[in-house]
């Protein structure tokens, strides 16, 4: 509750108790700005500060001490160590007609990218998600850096993009899996690392996925990242999966996975 006439503001926390907080009145008035002078603020250097309250005698549960996860240590795994055996859905690449093979010269890479990239094709020969190609064609390879300053590998398919038939499947509807949620109180989520390495494409597809380095070839084993059609066709692998569960405890976007109950017994 906030009472702006006597400048106090109460948060009742879970557990019952309320936690009072009372301004001190100056001789200044408050200034409020908008999101506009706010942003040109920020450009020009000045630092902004978010407040918030944390209920501090509350523990956090670590991944490793979450019953489900000791339970079934094989399926939550740090890293997908190599391919699957039991593969339920294949990716296919449909070109239009009379289409030519996709064939484009390597990016030029600075010292640093050349050696990501050594490491990181290494790593995926060792797992086996790539083979070596002899095909003279390919698509050229570029880095895409994520949040925690990681360089993924990702191979640059506009042009194979632009000649794939499109996959009409239609992806659930945001507003309709939040509806499923009414009466839940209790959520687990769960997002997929690298989930698009256990799609496995079509083995007479599998040239299609060719990209070149400027040290060789390779064809993708596994979906890469950057093919048209592979939200659809991952979809459809994750509704295979979960489809006894679906509208009942599990809700599932792409490779995103929400488990839902209403109360915290019944979660368990």
């Amino acid at each position: 509750m906030l009472d702006y006439r006597k400048k106090k503001f109460v948060v009742q926390s879970a557990g019952g108790n309320s936690i009072e907080v009372n301004g001190v009145r100056t001789n200044g008035s408050t200034h409020i700005i908008s999101v506009v002078k706010a942003n040109k603020l920020l450009n020009q250097g000045c630092e902004a500060f978010l407040a918030y309250i944390i209920n501090s005698n509350a523990g956090s549960n670590q991944i490793s001490k979450i019953r489900t996860v000791c339970e079934f240590h094989d399926v939550f795994l740090e890293e997908l160590s190599g391919l699957r055996l039991d593969w339920k859905v294949e990716f296919a690449i449909e070109m239009l007609p009379g289409t030519a093979p996709v064939s484009i010269f390597p990016y030029r890479m600075g010292p640093t990218k050349m050696k990501e990239i050594t490491v990181q094709l290494q790593d995926l020969l060792d797992r086996g998600f790539i083979c070596s190609s002899i095909l003279p064609e390919g698509a050229p390879v570029l880095f895409i850096k994520k949040k925690d300053n990681w360089m993924r590998l990702c191979v640059y398919y506009w042009q194979l993009n632009k000649l794939t038939i499109k996959n009409r499947y239609p992806l659930p509807h945001i507003d309709n899996l939040f509806n499923q949620l009414k009466g839940a109180s209790v959520f687990s989520k769960i997002d997929l690392r690298l989930g698009y390495y256990q799609l496995k494409v079509k083995d007479s597809n599998v040239p299609k996925t060719a990209f070149c380095t400027c040290y060789c070839h390779y064809e993708f084993l596994v979906v890469p990242f950057g093919l048209t059609n592979v939200p659809a066709a991952f979809m459809d692998l994750m509704i295979c999966i979960f489809q006894p569960y679906l509208d009942q405890i599990v809700a599932v976007f792409i490779n995103y996975i929400l488990i839902y109950s209403k109360s915290k017994a019944e979660h368990e």
